[in-house]
């Protein structure tokens, strides 16, 4: 398969993004417990998610799903590889925020 290397960088990334998801998760059930984080869900639908939540790894398991249909598949097009890339790009960049809010 010649997207190995791909595929090992993103199973990398979901790991990183799976323990950032358990802290912001902690961290947002913290601020529902002052009364905080009214929202419906984390991303828009124009972000490209399937999933609809208020915490982040459901989120993490969709992607972590979707590279596994990568990793099977022997051909993955170049544009769902893309779009995997560009998800998870948005939900490191969405939990980084979230990290620096949380410390102001």
């Amino acid at each position: 398969m010649p997207y190995t290397k791909v595929i090992a960088q993103l199973k990398t990334n979901l790991q990183l993004a799976y323990r950032q998801a358990v802290d912001a998760d902690n961290g947002l059930d913290q601020l529902q417990q002052q009364g905080h984080a009214k929202f419906a869900q984390i991303f828009t639908d124009e972000q490209g998610f399937s999933t609809s939540s208020t915490r982040f790894l459901p989120y993490v398991q969709e992607l972590a799903e979707a590279v596994a249909e990568l990793e099977e598949d022997k051909a993955p097009s170049q544009d769902d590889l893309e779009h995997v890339v560009k998800q998870l790009a948005i939900l490191l960049q969405t939990l980084s925020l979230f990290k620096e809010q949380r410390r102001q």
